[in-house]
């Protein structure tokens, strides 16, 4: 439709805008991804053409419309245990190195999205603590960021319905772990989500508010960045953990050439990066 298109240069500013916003880099052809993202805007905006509403976006006085579009080109699809060996990993070999962990295990799920990582996580641990009683500390955080305000309000009320719910959820982990409404919907039961909390966090801002981390998850985000700003990203990863920390990224996600702040350890399957040990 008419209203619906953008011309190279418009589509170019918008680029520009997106990656100055939260370093996320579109390629040269994907208008279709900003049409689908952006037309529900339109009529919230009183705007008549996708055109309008770039213009308006591009205005720092257009402060709400920025954040709706911001949140609207960030929101990704997601689901429960995401390729399954990541939380495999977790249970049978990173929790057990903090058997007697004096104080509590800190995990951060830096790109949290609709919730499904950080309760994901949750659940692991509390799979873990189940089959292994005592042997950490009961009161583990985990904290999951994301960019999206939408996306965080609907991670607080974890509340999901029959589609999400369907999308890497057994119905062994949804009968413990979760509680059926009236509405069709199910939330999760109260003793995960306390074990869960979350912040609105910009990637590329400063990570020194959330404190220090054992494990921190961010995956299939780093492919979104350009190199350089990748790098920015892992280095402040490498200050945001502790010592002797592990970071997991995605299955089609590497740091080579960005970082040496991190040991590539290969596990079968999957890789998982520990932060270096450096001599001062």
């Amino acid at each position: 439709m008419e209203n619906k298109h953008l011309q190279l240069n418009e589509y170019n500013q918008f680029r520009a805008f997106l990656e100055q916003q939260c370093g996320i880099v579109l390629g040269d052809s994907k208008q279709y991804l900003v049409k689908s993202r952006l037309a529900p805007l339109m009529a919230r905006f009183g705007v008549d053409t996708l055109s309008q509403l770039v213009h308006k976006t591009l205005s720092p006085h257009e402060r709400q419309l920025r954040a709706a579009v911001v949140d609207a080109m960030t929101t990704n699809e997601t689901l429960w245990f995401r390729d399954q060996y990541p939380f495999e990993l977790l249970k049978n070999r990173l929790l057990p190195e903090f058997k007697g962990l004096a104080r509590p295990l800190k995990i951060w799920s830096a790109a949290s999205s609709s919730g499904q990582e950080p309760y994901s996580i949750a659940m692991t641990l509390a799979e873990y603590q189940q089959s292994r009683p005592g042997a950490l500390n009961p009161n583990v955080q985990i904290v999951g960021t994301d960019i999206s305000n939408s996306m965080l309000e609907m991670c607080k009320k974890g509340e999901y319905d029959a589609l999400a719910l369907a999308r890497g959820l057994s119905a062994e982990r949804r009968r413990k772990f979760f509680i059926d409404g009236d509405n069709g919907m199910a939330r999760v039961n109260d003793h995960i989500k306390r074990m869960v909390s979350f912040r609105h966090l910009n990637l590329l801002d400063s990570y020194a508010l959330l404190g220090k981390f054992d494990i921190i998850f961010c995956r299939n985000v780093l492919i979104y960045f350009a190199p350089e700003v990748k790098a920015k990203i892992i280095a402040q990863f490498a200050q945001a953990l502790n010592p002797g920390g592990y970071l997991l990224l995605g299955a089609s996600e590497s740091m080579t050439g960005l970082s040496n702040d991190f040991t590539m350890l290969r596990c079968n399957p999957g890789i998982i990066y520990q932060k270096t040990h450096k001599n001062i």
